[in-house]
C-alpha cells in the first residue's frame, strides 16, 4: 500500500493580486468557497490568508476569518484548518530616514499577529522563521517575537507550521526545539524559489529535509514555475506537498490556472502518477496527531 501524502492548498495569500490572476479569491466568501473546491478536488488542508474586500491586502481581521471558517464548514467540508500570522511583519524603511516605517509597513506586536489564532482556535496555524528581504520590504521575525507567538500558538491548542525560507531558518527552529519552545515532532513547510530566500531546486530540498530535526513532518513547495517540479521532488525525497493561487498562478506555461482546485487535480495527478495516494482530510489528522473532526470550535 503506498504511503500517504498530505496535500495543502494555499488558496490566496497576501501578495498575488487580482492583475495577476482575475480569480483570485479575495472576499470570506470566495475564500471559503475556494477551500471547499479544493478538499473536493483532493486537498486535505486549507492555507488561509484574510483579505481586505475593500483594498484586497492581507488582514489580520478576526471577523474575516471567523467568517471564512464558518462559511468552509456552513459548505459541509470537513478539510484541515491552517491560517497564516504572517500579516504583520512587513517593515518597509522610508527613504529620507530609514528608521521610520514607510507606508505599507505592517510591523507590529507578536501578540496581535496571533490573536486571531487564540480565538478562533484552528487546528494548524503558520510560524514564519523568516528574516529577509522580499519585494519591497523587510520581513522581520525576531527570536523574542516568534518566541512569544510559539507559545501563544501552542497554549491554545494550536499545532504550528514552521515556515522555512532558508537554512538560517532551520537553525532557529532547532534552537527552539533544543530550549523547549517548540514542541515535537515538528509540522514544517520548506518554502522554495522566494526571491532572496532558498532557492528551488532539488539541491536545496535535499539539504535542507536532509537537516530537519527527527521525526520531523515536512512538506514543501516551489515558487512560480517550480511548483509543480518541486511538487514531484518533495513527494520523492518522503515529504508532503501544497500548491495554490498563493506560490503560483499558472497550471502550465503560459496558461493561467482556472482556479484553485485546478491547481490540486494537477497535483494529484502528479502523485498518482509517481505512485502515491492522497490523504483524506481525516488520514491528515491522524498523521498529525490532530483531534478528529468534530471536536473542534468550527467543526
Amino acid at each position: 500500500m503506498s504511503r500517504k501524502t498530505i496535500l495543502t492548498c494555499a488558496v490566496t495569500g497576501n501578495i498575488t493580486t487580482r492583475a495577476q490572476h482575475p480569480r483570485l479569491p479575495i472576499t470570506p466568501k470566495e475564500i471559503a468557497q475556494a477551500a471547499i473546491e479544493a478538499s473536493k478536488a483532493g486537498a486535505a488542508v486549507a492555507h488561509i490568508h484574510a483579505r481586505d474586500p475593500v483594498t484586497e491586502r492581507g488582514s489580520r481581521d478576526v471577523e474575516l476569518f471567523r467568517e471564512i471558517i464558518a462559511r468552509i464548514r456552513d459548505g459541509g467540508s470537513d478539510i484541515i484548518l491552517n491560517l497564516s500570522t504572517g500579516e504583520g511583519g512587513r517593515f518597509i524603511p522610508s527613504l529620507d530616514e530609514p528608521s521610520i516605517a514607510a507606508p505599507g509597513s505592517t510591523l507590529t506586536q507578536p501578540e496581535k499577529r496571533v490573536a486571531h489564532v487564540e480565538l478562533l482556535k484552528p487546528e494548524i496555524c503558520t510560524l514564519d522563521l523568516n528574516t529577509m528581504y522580499s519585494g519591497t520590504a523587510v520581513v522581520i521575525n525576531t527570536p523574542r517575537n516568534l518566541e512569544i507567538m510559539a507559545r501563544r500558538i501552542q497554549d491554545a491548542g494550536v499545532l504550528p507550521e514552521l515556515e522555512l525560507f532558508d537554512s538560517g531558518d532551520l537553525q532557529l527552529a532547532k534552537h527552539f526545539i533544543s530550549r523547549g519552545i517548540l514542541k515535537t515532532p515538528a509540522l514544517v513547510q520548506i518554502v522554495l524559489g522566494v526571491r532572496f530566500g532558498a532557492p528551488a531546486d532539488p539541491a536545496t530540498l535535499f539539504y535542507l529535509s536532509s537537516q530537519l530535526p527527527p521525526d520531523s513532518i515536512w512538506a514543501a513547495f516551489g515558487i512560480g514555475r517550480q511548483e509543480f517540479p518541486l511538487l514531484a521532488q518533495a513527494w520523492l525525497l518522503g515529504g508532503h506537498v501544497r500548491v495554490g493561487l498563493e506560490d503560483n498562478v499558472h497550471i502550465r506555461e503560459g496558461v493561467l490556472a482556472r482556479d484553485n482546485a485546478e491547481l490540486v487535480e494537477k497535483a494529484v495527478t502528479i502523485v498518482s502518477n509517481l505512485g502515491g495516494s492522497l490523504a483524506t482530510p481525516e488520514e491528515a489528522r491522524a498523521m498529525l496527531g490532530l483531534p478528529a473532526f468534530g471536536s473542534g470550535p468550527f467543526a
